[in-house]
């Protein structure tokens, strides 16, 4: 059953009524951004590092078509099977597909946004199939029936409280105990059976060597070796942008990735796996899901660079005041709001207008995607696709009306200044967004225009004086 859209503004208002946490989340977010500048700060050659990768992810997507049939010929001799998947509903059915061949109900599922981005939880969870996220984040919003809020911190929307009710009421841990180590623990004892029981592991993919055939997972927890080396079966899930040319390429990234997502010099684990075991299968499902589509709008094309490392949202005023769970979408914050577009323009038409235009986003990012300049771009392309709201369209051709001709404008202005002095009920009231969350400024006495006019004349006549 598809989920009801709230649009961003009106989740963001939800969040934000809980001032403590939503001042609490943009803390915790920014001093993981404080991370990232002391991690990037510490090693010289940092932007020539920026550099690097974003031409080498200029390199693929111009030749995307040559760099995936090399992979998937280098992967087949090593053995491993290769799916090429259309959209979301296509990877759902092989991924299904591939668990009825070997009869199994049961899957431990290591983190993939790709397959969140495909819905593929539900849709197994539809056929029958019992799931089991194993990362930690993970686990506890799967527990919850909530979808990760964020790309590398899933669960960063939650506080420690709000872990231990969520385990107290599902594990049968001590009710009220907040010990961290604790509830680390129970998780740990909770997931060992899965572990050591499930016959299919699925993974996601952090990057696909095309000259090796090989490709490698980054995390910090060991859950994906766990379920992989243990299972008989290892399902990897990629989105075909995940691509880079050679192995030596690689350092180039892992050295950027958990910098600029959590400030360690490195992941925890950078797992390799290039063929299968004896007696083991590794299927790789290749998704395009609207990437082509992406692939070809040259405005855009660049997003298709992301290395999923959530730096964007960490350094975002909007995103760590308003919550992932407000983007409606798997990928939150100023990535997926180019991304989302993409896939769908009108369910994800107000997800551009979700930011300052700060840039910041794109300051940070280590593949150096303009980010805001995509944001901005969106936004014309919505407007002229019919995207946009009609009372913003509306609007936007009135004031278009008002600052193009002078008169008018000069009108407005007076006009502007007689309401908010005479009759400031007429904008301070729950009617005007703006007034719901500010104090409306004082009127000014004149306008901008005629102080600059007086100010002007009355320096002259004192310089002529003098």
């Amino acid at each position: 059953m598809e989920t009801k859209i709230i649009e961003h503004s009106k989740a963001a208002e939800l969040f934000i009524k809980d001032e403590k946490r939503t001042d609490w989340h943009n803390e915790t977010l920014w001093f993981v951004r404080e991370k990232r500048d002391k991690a990037a700060f510490q090693i010289p050659d940092w932007e020539l590092l920026r550099e690097t990768a974003s031409q080498i992810k200029n390199n693929v997507l111009s030749n995307m078509h040559q760099y995936l049939i090399d992979f998937e010929a280098n992967a087949k001799n090593n053995g491993i099977i290769v799916h090429w998947a259309a959209d979301a509903d296509e990877h759902n059915k092989i991924v299904h597909s591939i668990m009825e061949k070997h009869g199994v109900s049961q899957m431990v599922k290591s983190k993939s946004m790709l397959t969140e981005e495909c819905h593929l939880n539900e849709y197994l969870t539809e056929k029958g199939i019992d799931v089991i996220d194993s990362d930690l984040g993970e686990r506890i919003v799967q527990l919850r029936k909530e979808a990760p809020s964020h790309i590398v911190l899933p669960a960063i929307h939650l506080k420690k409280a709000d872990v231990s009710e969520t385990f107290h009421q599902f594990l049968g841990t001590e009710k009220g105990n907040n010990d961290p180590k604790y509830l680390t623990e129970a998780a740990r004892h909770h997931l060992r059976d899965t572990f050591l029981t499930r016959k299919i592991a699925l993974t996601g993919v952090n990057f696909a060597i095309a000259e090796t055939g090989e490709f490698v997972v980054c995390t910090n927890e060991g859950n994906a070796d766990m379920g992989v080396h243990l299972a008989d079966v290892h399902i990897a899930c990629m989105g075909f942008e995940k691509i880079i040319p050679q192995r030596k390429h690689l350092a180039v990234f892992l050295r950027l990735l958990a910098r600029s997502a959590t400030g360690q010099p490195i992941t925890t684990y950078s797992s390799h796996f290039k063929k299968p075991g004896d007696g083991k299968e590794i299927h790789l499902v290749i998704v395009d899901n609207g990437r082509s589509t992406q692939l070809g709008r040259e405005d855009f094309r660049s997003s298709l660079k992301c290395i999923r490392c959530g730096a964007c949202m960490n350094t975002c005023p909007v995103y760590r005041r308003s919550g992932g769970h407000s983007y409606h979408n798997a990928v939150a914050g100023p990535i997926g709001s180019i991304l989302a577009p993409n896939l769908d323009m009108a369910k994800n038409a107000d997800l551009p207008f979700a930011s300052t235009l700060c840039g910041s986003c794109t300051n940070v990012c280590p593949v150096k995607i303009d980010i805001h300049v995509q944001l901005y771009k969106w936004r014309q392309k919505l407007v002229k696709e019919g995207y946009a709201p009609k009372s913003k369209t509306l609007m936007m051709k009135g004031m278009s009306a008002v600052l193009s001709n002078p008169i008018i404008f000069n009108l407005a202005g007076k006009m502007g200044r007689f309401v908010l002095e005479k009759m400031p009920g007429l904008v301070s009231n729950g009617f005007n967004p703006w007034y719901k969350q500010r104090e409306m400024p004082a009127p000014p006495e004149e306008s901008f225009r005629a102080w600059y006019q007086k100010n002007s004349t009355a320096s002259k006549d004192k310089n002529n004086e003098q």
